[in-house]
């Protein structure tokens, strides 16, 4: 029951946004507007599922050296919700010697292409068969600077909650596992698709690319795995990338928030750690 009602939550928030601009033109007797607007806007924060299964071993969706953010590796669940199916999900961007240590003031925000991952290839994890893809929104500007990060968090949020699963993933791919889990890569680059749904891919074959589509401050790959394929109605699943090559004293200062907490996955890269994986094959298999 609770799945049923948590597939629709995006239709309950704007269900509830109708009914309350509704409200300011009709006369609706009360206390009956109260409870109209009640009804819907409750049923928007019923609670998503969980999800009892172990960490699942796979490939990383990349190549080369990245760092994690918004990891869970440092805390559980990683992104602050459990909601779309995101409790274990997390973050990679490369780093960047020339990247800003601070936030600034200025209105001037930055182009994708200017950041070192945008474009880079994003690789299946395991193999499985493609159920879900879009790639036709734009790569937008950045939003790292003051100005822009505070519109992000609070009009732009408001706005992407309202449009669903593709306003706040963007441009994404989402392939079921043989083991039955369902794989999410998102944020990615306009056009960039490489495969069709439908389509039966092995592990490391390239999906797409990285970009800066949904909701974004920068260019970088959110990846996650879920047990079911509507991020509305799934509910996250740990994972674990056993090729990884790590070093705890290697660290990006930008992107580090100090040790991990006490839900964090074990052997999961915290925020800040640098990842490496060796050379790859042909990503395209």
């Amino acid at each position: 029951m609770k799945r049923s009602i948590a597939r629709w939550q995006t239709w309950w928030w704007r269900l509830f946004v109708v009914i309350v601009i509704a409200f300011t033109v009709l006369p609706v007797p009360k206390p009956y507007d109260l409870a109209l607007m009640a009804a819907p806007l409750a049923l928007a924060f019923v609670r998503p599922p969980r999800s009892t299964r172990p960490a699942v071993d796979l490939d990383p969706p990349v190549r080369g050296r990245w760092v994690a953010l918004n990891s869970p590796g440092t805390a559980v669940p990683s992104h602050g919700v459990r909601a779309y199916g995101q409790t274990y999900a997390v973050d990679l961007l490369q780093p960047s010697a020339d990247a800003a240590t601070s936030i600034g003031w200025s209105l001037r925000t930055r182009a994708p292409r200017t950041y070192p991952c945008f474009g880079a290839p994003v690789l299946s994890m395991a193999p499985g068969t493609v159920v879900r893809v879009t790639d036709r929104q734009r790569d937008h500007r950045s939003r790292d600077t003051w100005p822009a990060l505070i519109w992000m968090m609070t009009v732009e949020a408001f706005l992407r909650e309202l449009a669903g699963v593709s306003g706040i993933l963007g441009n994404h791919i989402i392939v079921e596992h043989d083991d039955g889990t369902y794989a999410v890569y998102a944020h990615l680059r306009r056009g960039s698709a490489a495969v069709r749904a439908g389509e039966r891919v092995p592990a490391g074959r390239q999906l797409a690319a990285v970009g800066n589509t949904g909701n974004t401050s920068e260019p970088h790959l959110h990846v996650q795995l879920m047990d079911a394929p509507r991020p509305t109605a799934a509910a996250g699943v740990p994972m674990r990338w056993p090729a990884l090559i790590t070093d705890d004293a290697e660290i990006d200062a930008r992107w580090a928030t100090g040790e991990a907490k006490a839900t964090a996955l074990p052997g999961f890269p915290r925020n800040g750690q640098i990842l490496e994986t060796a050379a790859a094959q042909d990503p395209r298999g």
